[in-house]
């Protein structure tokens, strides 16, 4: 009997999902266990005919499999290709070259393009673990890479994404750092643009550490997750789309690094500038505006660190062949009343159909970024975008285009609100001074957004807004009583969510 013989194993399913990482289940008897000398959390490689896999052990003390028999996670046994019954074999998997160099940006040592085109290339084929992933997401965080870094990591991230081609001419995007609930322009941007006859093939992200990304509050009104060929379908007809870049794997390195962040609750300068310009240019976009909102509880807090951000964005982008404009825009409070999916969906129709009452701050906000947009094109003379987008929004050109949109890419629905709310309200007159976004956005998260889609906020006390005591300062929506419950628990636990000055 040969080595592999030796280390066969027959696949039963156990049906565990694992997310992103390949796990393995072994019992503590199994014959290979003992030989090899596994243990809990020991990497491994799986092979089944000609794919393989690295995997993480996870020993099993039960009769769920037998000592003959591994279990594998869903998504393990999807990216093998085997089903119950098949045979693979294990191996030790021999050391990963690429983790020297993780371990050496957590010894603070500046890495070399090929450094990061060896990690980005090693966490795409699945050979980092969760913990060997985090270690690479912390040791990049907050300023702890260079300008040149920047640059080496959006480049790997790059060459390791499948790209959207779409000849020549302007391509034109948009895309928002975050850090500010609400904010929900880029439906309303895209239909201004695409109305007035330029490409805006708008990919976007679902949240991170947010109540609510793009493509979560897109996904309430029309379908988000569309193929490739359905993406320069709906463009060519339409001149743009709002669809969610992770369904088509533009940046899978990006995709990885996101769930990683997320976890962590962290955002790193650096890998958000690599994350978003690499998904711009996997995208095919030429011409990208980045609106980067600045605010005490924002992303960004003040106008020192805005402006080194707007200098990273310009030169990694020109290293990497886009022309990048910045927008620096208030971050002091959230745009729009609704924060989580369809409460931002709401403001975003609103706005479209003209209506009364229609979030003020989000239709001048998307008039504005819309305007910068239609004279970065080259068909509008600086100066003339503003009213030009104004035009458009108000003609009602920009609803017609969106609901086309919307069509081209599965039909309309109209948003649905979570079924409970709570209001919670002033305890004493005053006029408002101050709100924390953070403090908005944790809350609307508790209440199930961005995993409930009806779920999160809605806004009722902008700044300088006076307030009668009693008045609602913002209303909380949840799917569940207990997620109702849970965020108002916390709501009434914190102060200064909202501060009133007498």
């Amino acid at each position: 009997m040969n080595h592999a013989q030796a280390n066969t194993l027959r696949i039963r399913s156990v049906g565990i999902g694992t997310y992103r990482e390949n796990i393995i289940f072994m019992h503590v008897e199994c014959p290979i266990c003992r030989a090899e000398g596994f243990s809990a959390l020991t990497r491994v490689v799986v092979h089944h005919r000609d794919r393989s896999i690295v995997a993480t052990l996870n020993v099993v003390y039960s009769g769920l499999i037998a000592h003959n028999e591994a279990g594998l996670s869903v998504e393990a046994m999807e990216r093998l290709a085997v089903k119950e019954g098949d045979e693979i074999t294990v191996f030790h998997l021999k050391p990963i070259s690429s983790l020297s160099k993780v371990r050496a940006k957590i010894y603070g040592r500046e890495l070399t393009d090929s450094d990061f085109g060896e990690i980005v290339q090693d966490l795409v084929a699945g050979h980092y673990s969760n913990i060997e992933l985090a270690a690479f997401v912390t040791a990049c965080s907050g300023d702890n890479l260079t300008v040149h870094e920047v640059i080496g990591l959006t480049r790997a991230m790059i060459s390791a994404s499948e790209k959207i081609a779409w000849g020549s001419g302007i391509m034109l995007d948009k895309h928002s750092v975050g850090g500010l609930p609400g904010n929900r322009t880029t439906p309303v941007i895209v239909s201004i643009v695409a109305a007035a006859g330029l490409n805006i093939p708008k990919t976007s992200s679902r949240a991170i550490t947010s109540p609510a990304g793009t493509a979560d509050t897109v996904a309430t009104m029309t379908q988000a997750s569309l193929s490739i060929e359905q993406i320069k379908r709906v463009v060519e007809k339409e001149n743009g789309c709002m669809v969610w870049g992770g369904a088509v794997k533009l940046s899978p390195a990006d995709d990885i690094l996101i769930s990683i962040e997320k976890s962590l609750d962290i955002d790193s300068a650096g890998q958000m500038v690599a994350s978003v310009l690499s998904k711009k240019a996997a995208a095919g976009s030429t011409h990208v505006l980045i609106d980067i909102p600045v605010g005490e509880t924002a992303k960004v807090r003040s106008q020192e660190e805005a402006l080194k951000l707007q200098y990273v964005f310009k030169a990694v982008a020109e290293e990497v062949g886009l022309h990048v404009e910045i927008a620096i825009t208030d971050g002091a409070q959230p745009v729009g009343r609704g924060i989580g999916p369809a409460l931002e969906a709401l403001d975003v129709l609103s706005v479209l159909r003209n209506e009364q009452g229609a979030p003020a701050d989000l239709r001048e906000k998307s008039i504005h970024l819309a305007g910068i947009l239609l004279e970065l094109s080259g068909k509008y003379s600086i100066g003339t975008g503003k009213d030009i987008a104004a035009g458009i929004l108000d003609s009602g050109k920009a609803l017609d285009k969106f609901m086309s949109i919307c069509r081209a890419q599965g039909g309309f629905t109209e948003p649905v609100l979570a079924r409970y709310n709570y209001e919670v309200r002033a305890n004493a007159d005053g006029t408002v001074r101050s709100v924390d976004n953070r403090k908005l956005a944790r809350i609307a998260k508790l209440a199930g957004a961005p995993r409930s889609p009806g779920a999160g906020i809605l806004f009722h006390s902008p700044l300088g807004k006076k307030i009668r005591k009693g008045g609602v300062l913002y209303t909380i929506y949840a799917d569940t009583t207990g997620e109702l419950e849970y965020a108002r628990t916390y709501a009434a636990s914190i102060n200064e969510v909202i501060l009133l000055q007498p």
